[in-house]
Parts: C-alpha cells; structure tokens; sequence
C-alpha cells in the first residue's frame, strides 16, 4: 500500500516539509507520483526512511547517510544490527551521563565529594564512533543496481528473506562442530554466498572472504552471530575463507 506524504508524516512523526527536503537532495525520493502529481511512499521506501532516521538519531548527517544508504555493499539487516548495537552503547553513555547529573547534585548539596574527572564522566564528544564504524563497514562508494533491488523489496520478499536468512544460519549452526573445509559445510556456506550476491547485488570472492574476517574482528557481530550456537561466528569465517581460496580462478 502506498502512502501520500501527509500521510506518512502523521505516521512517522515528522514534518511534509521534511520529507519534501530528503526527496529534493535525494536521500529518499518517493517510489511512485499520483497522476495529480502527490508523492506515493511505497512500503520500501518506508523501510528506509526507518533506517534514515536510525542513521539520524545517532548523530548522522544527511550527507553521510545518502552515502551509506547508497553504498553497493548496504546491508539492511547488518545495519540493524549495527544500529541497535550503537543505540545500546548510546543508552549506556546517557545512564553515565544522568550517574554523573545525580552526583554533581549531591556533591553541590554538600552530600558527597566529588572529584574533577568525575565531574565529567560519561561526557566525551571529541568523536563520533558511530559515524567511523558506518564508514569501516560500507565506504563511501555510489548507489547501484544491488541496493535498488534491495530497496525494491516487498515487505512479503522481506519477510520471506528473513526467513531463508534464519533458515541457512541455524543449518550452518549444526555444523559448526565439522571442519570448516569439510563438504558439507563447504556447501552450506556456498548457500550463504549464493544468498548474499541473489539478495544484496554482487559480492567478489574477496569481498566474501572479508565479511567472515569481520565477523571474527568485530565483536558486536561475533555476539549476535553466536546467538545461533557458540563459537559459529569463527566457524564461518573459517569456512567462509577455505570457499574463497576454493574457488579462486
């Protein structure tokens, strides 16, 4: 169902006048126009204005969204996954910060001593690790035809590729305890590969062999890939590297 602009700011919570600025500067342009001229905002579209202002809430500016959005190797699941990782570290850095407020009132209260580093903690806006995180993990690199397939997506393709998503992790889960060069996790993680270049545009052997370097170097992956049984994010990395050297020309 497509949604008119005044339509998707009740239902967002912003202003048309928002939405008509990130249409201009082509952050998020509308999928389709009404033949009386009226934006029409498609379900994907709204998918990613979600992720435009996740981006945004944690202190984003629109420029460097539109590169990440636009970045061939754009994962919309790793960006949530991303994206509540930065959320919860955000959420620990305000629970420090209001620590800190209820101290400073007691120390001016007379209640308690306070020194000047304590003063401060949780007060640190020298850099923001977000914005380096999002640059390590996608560049800065153009749109093209990879992320306009995602973004084509209907929330049924979603669903149902979230659903192959569960499906080949939980398989690649009960055979973490084989080699990772073994046949039948060779072939299960070649359905990981084949997965990622069918739903997220073209992965290179090297690039595959990189994103299972990252799950093994990045921690926050590592967690949330072992989620489906300890020790899967090293399993397929390892597997993932023996299928790149493999399958080298």
């Amino acid at each position: 169902m497509n949604r008119k602009v005044k339509e998707v700011a009740d239902l967002v919570g912003i202003s048309v006048r928002t939405l008509h600025h990130y249409d201009e500067i082509g952050l998020l342009k509308p999928d389709a126009v009404s033949e009386s001229g009226y934006r029409l905002y498609s379900p994907a579209n709204l998918d990613m204005l979600q992720q435009i202002l996740f981006f945004k809430e944690l202190g984003f500016p629109l420029k460097q969204i539109h590169e990440i959005i636009t970045e061939p190797t754009f994962n919309r699941i790793e960006a949530l996954i991303l994206q509540k990782n930065m959320l919860i570290e955000k959420r620990s850095r305000l629970d420090q910060m209001i620590v800190t407020i209820n101290k400073t009132i007691q120390y001016e209260e007379g209640a308690i001593e306070m020194n000047e580093k304590e003063r401060f903690n949780g007060l640190d806006f020298s850099h923001n690790p977000y914005e380096e995180e999002a640059r390590k993990r996608w560049g800065n690199q153009r749109v093209d035809e990879g992320n306009e397939k995602v973004q084509s997506f209907s929330q049924e393709e979603q669903q149902h590729m979230s659903n192959e998503w569960e499906s080949i992790y939980t398989h690649l889960a009960s055979l973490r305890d084989l080699s990772p060069s073994s046949t039948e996790a060779q072939k299960a993680i070649a359905t990981w590969y084949q997965f990622l270049n069918k739903n997220f545009g073209t992965y290179s052997l090297e690039a595959f062999k990189g994103l299972g370097e990252m799950y093994v170097q990045d921690e926050r992956f590592t967690t949330n890939i072992n989620r489906y049984g300890k020790g899967l994010a090293k399993f397929m990395s390892e597997a993932m590297s023996a299928f790149a050297d493999a399958n080298k020309q």
